[in-house]
């Protein structure tokens, strides 16, 4: 599978008054690892949202294992997990710069019609895209 990685430099205004990075953030991280992944691919989720096509989360899962602090760097490690055409789950790792795992999740997504949100087939309306995620989630890769 390909795995892409994008690396975060932790800002004081993610901490909270524990001065950890506060736990919402990492979906932020997420989201982020996403839209790396999907550049990787030779996409834009914003070319796709000019096309009225919008990539609501279903669900969303995050286990904390170690905290990350102002200063330091987060390595987030993203990649799809499953995918059938029409939904999507990316799974993530995010790393200490030292490479401790510090958060592990995954999310699940549809591409539906903004104006609708009815539910697109990814297959047949970006075939091109179905064939690079497919073809993603099946590659092998050094981590």
């Amino acid at each position: 599978m390909l795995i892409s990685t994008k690396e975060i430099e932790v800002r004081y205004a993610e901490t909270d008054q524990m001065g950890v990075v506060y736990h919402a953030n990492y979906l932020v991280w997420m989201e982020l690892g996403r839209t790396q992944i999907i550049k990787d691919l030779g996409f834009s989720y914003a070319e796709m949202e000019k096309d009225g096509i919008i990539s609501p989360v279903l669900d969303i899962q995050a286990s904390y294992k170690k905290p990350l602090r102002y200063g330091e760097k987060a390595i987030v490690k993203t990649w799809i997990e499953e995918y059938d055409g029409i939904r999507v789950s990316y799974s993530y790792e995010i790393y200490t710069e030292a490479g401790e795992l510090a958060v592990t999740g995954t999310s699940k997504h549809v591409c539906v019609k903004k104006d609708t949100f009815r539910p697109i087939s990814i297959k047949r309306t970006y075939p091109v895209w179905h064939d690079a995620y497919d073809k993603a989630k099946k590659q092998t890769v050094n981590v």
